[in-house]
């Protein structure tokens, strides 16, 4: 009968785990890719596998924003297309209509600016002035205004400071700058606030069913 033996000393070849590719897992990134310099509702995005958002800012984006219904907002001085200070309190006395928006020229912000346009004589009658603000600068504002015959002020909000103080909610992760609409009422108190990032025409429709139904 043959026998068998088992040899103590035959060595395993090196593991396997070892011969396969290593894996990295992007537990911290958002998977928002091959986005090649286009615009995306007021965002322009580079060439990237990933956008290296980390999990603590998905967890900010979601912060209430601080100016809510019921509340003051803080008050701002601004420069407005032309160069002239404009303050929130000039407005005081009328209700008013404050859009935050991405920039100028975007194609959601240039939909948005020009149905508040088209609408304008219907805020007006409804006794209400519009007010849109971004972080471009005042130059960037004019052009704008005269390209697409803008009848209400731009703000230029440049470093966002406004925006951060209101609290405007980014979207996307907060990868985006936020579309946010506000109404005040005569007083300076917030009575409707806004939100919606892919359907800026909304804007309009919302607050002039709002302002008309005060």
């Amino acid at each position: 009968m043959a026998s068998f033996s088992l040899s103590t000393n035959h060595s395993l070849p090196f593991p396997l785990y070892a011969q396969t590719p290593k894996l990295t897992l992007f537990q911290n990134l958002s998977p928002l890719s091959r986005y090649s310099q286009s615009q995306f509702y007021g965002l322009k995005l580079s060439h990237s596998s990933y956008l290296p958002i980390p999990v603590s800012s998905l967890v900010k984006s979601s912060i209430v924003a601080k100016v809510s219904e019921g509340s003051v907002p803080p008050p701002f001085t601004l420069k407005d297309q032309d160069g002239r200070n404009i303050s929130l309190s000039n407005f005081k006395g009328m209700p008013v209509v404050v859009y935050f928006y991405p920039g100028d020229e975007t194609p959601g912000c240039t939909k948005q600016a020009c149905a508040f346009r088209d609408s304008y004589e219907k805020f007006k009658k409804a006794g209400a002035e519009v007010v849109g603000i971004s972080g471009d600068d005042a130059a960037s504002h004019k052009a704008f205004v005269k390209k697409h015959r803008l009848p209400f002020t731009l703000l230029s909000d440049e470093g966002n400071k406004v925006r951060k103080e209101w609290g405007v909610p980014g979207d996307l992760f907060g990868a985006l700058l936020g579309r946010q609409t506000y109404v005040l009422d005569k007083n300076g108190v917030v009575r409707l606030v806004y939100n919606n990032q892919f359907q800026p025409e909304k804007h309009i429709d919302e607050t002039l069913k709002f302002l008309q139904s005060a």
